[in-house]
């Protein structure tokens, strides 16, 4: 099925945002270094998606901080956090992440790791110490992505971006 043929609002997610939502809207969100994690309960049909930028936050204690989002780990923890709010038990959930490409300049050499990787770790990091396994995955490479995650059925629809060269003679 064809995104236009899905007739369903169309929610832009920026990168540090997060949507939750029980309502059927096709969310876009476009990675390249950043991770998005899918969370869908089937039964109920509640979703949510966030887009981190970052890994952590290094521990300033993400309760009240207004950057909490753009990090992978509290971005989450916020999305649990709100699917428990709202009586969803954490292990009906169908979990799906994406990203953490090295598409900044030349970092797919670079011995150390990444934003990319970093992100990746600490996502299936955040997610292994919830239980959680993602149903399917797309990470890593050194392309970006544009996702559509449907909310009424869960599905995500990836498409890879063609690679970015950077012209070093400048």
């Amino acid at each position: 099925m064809k995104i236009k043929d899905m007739n369903l609002p169309l929610v832009f997610l920026n990168p540090g945002e997060v949507c939750i939502t029980e309502k059927p809207v096709l969310v876009k969100t476009i990675l390249g270094s950043c991770v998005a994690v899918t969370l869908f309960e089937p039964v109920r049909r509640i979703a949510a998606i966030c887009h981190g930028m970052l890994p952590e936050c290094g521990g300033k204690g993400c309760g009240g901080c207004h950057e909490r989002l753009k990090f992978v780990t509290c971005s989450i923890e916020h999305l649990l956090d709100k699917m428990r709010e709202r009586g969803v038990k954490i292990g009906s959930l169908q979990v799906k992440v994406f990203g953490g490409g090295d598409v900044l300049l030349n970092q797919a050499k670079s011995v150390k790791a990444t934003v990319g990787r970093q992100n990746i770790e600490a996502a299936m990091r955040v997610l292994s110490s919830f239980g959680l396994t993602p149903l399917t995955s797309d990470l890593g490479g050194n392309r970006g992505r544009k996702i559509f995650f449907n909310t009424e059925t869960g599905t995500v629809m990836l498409k890879k971006l063609r690679k970015t060269t950077v012209d070093n003679s400048l």
